[in-house]
């Protein structure tokens, strides 16, 4: 079939035939399941000859678990055929996101936000600053542990198995943590009294950084174990000063060690080569992800 003068491939019936009944070679199943993703025709005709194979039933039965009745509704209110496309994007862009941006890792952002403004305004504290920059490297890093993986994704085998899966994925989701913290961790930094803390951007590399190299880490240990080690890593870096500190005086000290882990253009530099090196492992480490990776 052809569209003006540019070609436009769809799945013939035998090429379906056998995607249904697992002869196809793989790297051909992995293209027709690309070009699922964005054929409505061809994609009904592979669920039709899919559900006519022995795997049809279980499937089914998977299906009914997994949307509790869904089926059911929608046939007593369909969409409009119209909007059919809209919804299609939207329900993709959303998978995409993954579990942190859709759950409650969103609000626990959210959260440190304004629990940041309450504090500086509402609650007279000083070096609210400082408080949020020791904070805010690790949010990307947990957003990250909560986006991939067997603990996070109900459908992970699933989706690492797919054609957009793997790595590709877990950047896709990191891109969706990084895109939602750091604009908003950043603008609240802005609005929030110095108080001799680092400049509100001033954890931006080091966020990239950890994550990064959470994601690196987790192609040999996992995402929760990785999270754990790199956040945790940087919250003793920053606070074990703190704990010595005068009373009175606890986020003059943290505004110190901050100072001296991101201020200045050696410690950026250091975070610039730290983020470039957690991109090269990662690179290197590509494969890991092809595989299901550790819990």
């Amino acid at each position: 079939m052809t569209h003006g003068n540019a070609p436009v491939w769809h799945a013939s019936a035998g090429l379906v035939a056998r995607y249904a009944d697992g002869s196809l070679a793989e790297p051909d199943a992995w293209s027709l399941e690309l070009h699922l993703e964005s054929c409505p025709g061809c994609a009904a005709l592979v669920s039709r000859a899919v559900r006519a194979t022995a795997a049809g039933a279980v499937l089914d039965e998977v299906r009914g678990a997994v949307l509790g009745g869904a089926p059911a509704r929608a046939s007593r209110s369909a969409p409009d055929p119209a909007s059919a496309p809209a919804l299609s994007r939207t329900a993709r862009l959303l998978w995409a996101a993954g579990p942190a941006v859709r759950g409650a890792w969103l609000p626990a952002v959210l959260l440190v936000a304004a629990g940041a403004m309450a504090l500086a305004y509402g609650g007279g504290v000083p070096g609210t600053r400082a408080l949020l920059l020791a904070v805010a490297p690790v949010v990307p890093v947990a957003g990250v542990a909560l986006s991939y993986g067997p603990h996070a994704d109900p459908l992970y085998e699933v989706a690492a198995a797919g054609p957009r899966g793997g790595l590709r994925l877990a950047l896709t989701r990191t891109a969706a943590v990084l895109a939602v913290s750091v604009p908003l961790l950043t603008l609240t930094g802005l609005l929030l009294p110095a108080s001799g803390a680092p400049a509100a951007a001033a954890w931006l590399l080091p966020g990239l950084a950890l994550a990064l190299g959470t994601l690196a880490l987790a192609s040999f240990v996992g995402c929760r174990a990785a999270a754990g080690v790199t956040a945790g890593g940087w919250l003793v870096a920053v606070g074990a000063p703190v704990p010595w500190a005068p009373g009175g005086e606890v986020t003059a000290r943290l505004a110190e060690q901050l100072s001296r882990c991101l201020d200045g253009a050696g410690a950026q530099g250091g975070w610039a080569a730290a983020a470039a090196l957690s991109a090269t492992l990662l690179t290197l480490r590509r494969p890991a992800y092809d595989r299901l990776i550790p819990r």
